[in-house]
Order: C-alpha cells, then structure tokens, then sequence
C-alpha cells in the first residue's frame, strides 16, 4: 500500500472489489521501524456492481434430437458483484441474424437445455452466455459454435460380407458410414445374425 503522510488521518482505499467484505487495519511507520497494527476495523461490505467477468469454456452439443445442450463454466461468487445474480444464454443458428435470448436465474447453473422440434441434427449455433445482477446486465462472452443433438442413424452401413475362418467363427465386414451432417458420428455397429 501507499505511504501516507504522518499528518494525514484519512485515505480512500481504491481497486477493491464490489460486493465484497473488508476490514482494515493502520500501522504506523517512522525512520526506526515499523509498529504493531491497529486492531481491525468492523467489516464492510462495497456496493454492489454490474459484473464485469462472462463465462468462459462456452460448449456443448450431444444432447437429444431437436435439442441445442449449452455449457459454461459457472462465475465464481467473488465475481458476481451483487445479488440476484444469474446467466443470460443467446443462440441463434449459424447464418441467422435473430438472437433467441433465455435467462438462467440460478447462480450455480452451468447448463442450458433448448428444445424445440423445428431443430435439425447437428446445426451448428453460435452461442454467447452473458451475466447479470439485481445491477443490471453485464459482459458477454465470445461467440462459439455449437451443434444441436444428433439423430439415430438414417443410412444402413453398405458392402456387408462374411467369411468363414473356421467351423466355429466367421468374419464379417462392411463398409463403415461416412460422417455427414444428417448421419452424425457412428459411435459403434451392432453385428445380428
């Protein structure tokens, strides 16, 4: 902290936090040495504020069909500079120009579930979650993209053979399904018979 002069008995403490308790303490100082601190004042609590810090890590995606799954990391409390703190979620699909805004009023979510059935698989969004208080709206992150939920499969793997190796195996083998945005990823194949 800055040195203050030895006749001055006030200063304005500058750079704190808003919406954050403090107590402070005066110690005194001369060319010999530095005393013992006062003893500690009664805690204070600053104004609130608008916050000033948006999410980060914005993702998402998986997910349901017609569903867009939005992610976030939740804003620490010693950042969300008042009460009736909360989440603003806009989204619109790649190329639109309209925002869809949703407000999260929970100060823990870090999650947001859109459902709606016009959705289809795998449209990419662009997504920016923002912040706000009982103050007033705050920063919004970075645009990211994200993609809405898949659907099963439309398409059946093509090229199916078998081949007998002994009496009790056989090897069967297909050509795998290309990844396209209406077939999604192909987590795995199941072999009947």
């Amino acid at each position: 902290p800055e040195v203050i002069n030895g006749r001055t008995h006030k200063a304005t403490v500058v750079d704190l936090s808003p919406w954050v308790e403090y107590e402070f303490r005066v110690v005194a100082s001369n060319s010999v040495g530095t005393g013992e601190p006062s003893r500690p004042s009664a805690l204070l609590k600053t104004k609130a504020a608008v916050p000033v810090v948006a999410p980060t890590n914005i993702s998402g995606g998986g997910g349901s069909c017609s569903e867009l799954v939005i992610t976030w990391e939740p804003v620490p409390e010693e950042l969300q500079n008042g009460e009736g703190f909360g989440y603003t979620v806009m989204f619109r699909p790649l190329g639109a120009t309209t925002w869809t805004k949703a407000v999260v009023a929970s100060v823990e979510a870090s999650k947001y579930v859109y459902r709606n059935e016009s959705i289809t698989p795998l449209c990419p969004f662009e997504v920016k979650v923002g912040v706000y208080n009982n103050e007033g709206e705050g920063t919004l992150s970075s645009i990211s993209i994200v993609y809405s939920g898949e659907d099963e499969p439309q398409i059946a793997p093509a090229g199916t053979s078998a081949l007998s190796i002994s009496a009790a195996e056989v090897e069967v083998s297909w050509q795998p399904i290309a990844w396209n945005r209406h077939t999604g990823r192909v987590l795995g194949y199941e072999v009947r018979w």
